[in-house]
């Protein structure tokens, strides 16, 4: 049995049950109008009611508009989505997962409009924003496949198919109000999807600091190729070789600022890097640079004042422990030239690093330096001590060598193709002084060969050339 409809009392028939069947509870301001019926007081009270009628300044309520939006959301949504796959190509490429959240959105967006009029948004002296949840309809993958630009385009398209509808949404003589409200709306939805899209790069920014910390901790300490691997994967890296670990004095503030700087300077000159903050050090692994060194040098502006020191470049983030070691030591001992280049390779700092207890500079300098001289053999430490006793002048060192001034320049010169430091260049000098004095009081333990013993055989000695073979 159909029932029948009853109208209100101080309306006409539908004015108050308005709305079609099965369209469920009517949301508030879809009462009476003010001063049309009722009894005395009824304006006040239908006032209280509403949720802040739009109106211009003469008054003029937009409920029968709000009650026609909100029967058309559905259609709006719909239309919204075929304008964005008719002018959109990105959106025609989207799954059809994603497409479907975007038409959720739709409609969450043509309802936020009506709840955005009820509350007085639409008044020009409003200062009523909308509410970031009509965004929240999507997962957050939506967010991630889809960048801040290609939303504000979906809003776009959705306000220019509301606005070409004003015509038809309108309550007569309500056509001019609803566009100028729809452009503010307009304006406040882009707010809010900038809002929405801020938050999640901060939150996102926040968690990277964290995981490039923790990759950064874990290289310094020294962890199994496999916790880098899995590490590094989570942000990204795609390990191009070669790698390098630059340390330097971090400028303070907010980690992920921090970080956020030197990502930016690294995209500027096509760099891979992850980044961590250590107490006052900023370290930072950099990936796919020819020229370390070089690249390091653009992105001094991400670091404090004070040294920054390089390690050397190696093949992948694997090893990566080995750079990031003489980076630190590097750092530490960098105090020590006070006039070294910013930045300066970790090598740079052998003697300083030698002389601050780190005993892997001490190893390279009595291995690549003091035993090598050794093996060369041809009087080259004798010629070096000369030089040295002679405060650097060949004459006085050819004099109590006795030789000729040639015979040391050509020492010299097999000195510095041997050890790769020259004894005529002053920081040369010092690092082979340091040299000399590590590999004198580091002994190297000579290795006897096994030796068959014939009665006919003597007891072997070790002469200097046997020494020079064994370093």
């Amino acid at each position: 049995m159909v029932r029948a409809r009853h109208p209100r009392p101080g309306g006409p028939p539908g004015a108050g049950g308005g709305g079609p069947p099965g369209a469920g509870p009517r949301p508030a301001g879809h009462g009476r109008r003010a001063g049309r019926g009722g009894p005395p007081g009824a304006e006040a009270q239908v006032g209280a009611c509403q949720a802040g009628a739009v109106s211009e300044p003469g008054g003029t309520e937009l409920s029968a508009t709000l009650r026609r939006i909100e029967r058309a959301a559905g259609a709006l949504a719909s239309a919204s989505v075929a304008r964005m796959d008719e002018t959109l190509p990105w959106f025609r490429d989207l799954p059809p997962d994603h497409r479907s959240w975007v038409m959720l959105v739709a409609q969450a967006g043509a309802r936020s409009l009506v709840q955005w009029l009820r509350d007085g948004g639409g008044t020009a002296d409003s200062t009523q924003e909308v509410s970031d949840e009509v965004f929240a309809t999507a997962p957050q993958a939506l967010a991630r496949s889809i960048s801040l630009q290609q939303t504000v385009a979906l809003v776009k398209v959705m306000i220019d198919v509301v606005e070409e509808q004003v015509s038809h949404l309108a309550a007569k003589g309500e056509e001019q109000q609803l566009r100028e409200a729809v452009l503010r709306f307009s304006r406040e939805i882009a707010f809010a999807a900038a809002r929405v899209y801020a938050r999640a790069a901060e939150s996102r920014g926040s968690w990277d600091a964290r995981l490039q910390a923790l990759l950064v901790d874990a290289l310094l300490r020294g962890d199994s190729p496999d916790v880098l691997a899995s590490r590094a994967a989570a942000l990204g890296w795609a390990d191009a070789p070669p790698v390098a670990v630059a340390v330097g004095r971090s400028p303070g503030g907010e980690v992920s600022a921090v970080l956020h700087t030197v990502h930016r300077q690294a995209r500027r000159i096509g760099t891979e890097v992850i980044g961590g903050v250590h107490g006052d050090r900023l370290v930072i692994v950099l990936g796919g640079a020819a020229d370390p060194v070089a690249a390091t040098g653009k992105l001094l502006g991400a670091f404090g004042d004070g040294p920054v020191v390089v390690g050397p470049a190696v093949p992948s983030l694997d090893e990566a422990t080995e750079s990031a070691r003489a980076a630190l030591a590097g750092f530490r001992a960098a105090p020590a030239w006070p006039t070294a280049p910013r930045p300066v390779p970790a090598d740079d700092l052998l003697p300083e690093r030698a002389l601050a207890g780190d005993a892997e500079a001490r190893r390279r300098l009595r291995h690549d330096v003091y035993a090598a001289l050794v093996r060369a053999g041809g009087e080259l430490l004798e010629t070096l001590d000369a030089f040295f006793a002679a405060g650097g002048t060949l004459e006085s060192a050819a004099r109590s060598l006795f030789v000729h001034p040639n015979t040391v320049r050509y020492r010299l010169r097999r000195i510095s193709d041997v050890t790769g430091f020259s004894p005529l260049a002053a920081r040369d000098a010092f690092a082979l002084q340091v040299a000399l004095t590590v590999g004198r009081l580091d002994p190297v333990v000579p290795v006897v060969p096994t030796q068959t013993m014939t009665p006919n055989s003597s007891k072997t000695s070790h002469t200097g050339d046997d020494r020079r073979r064994f370093l």
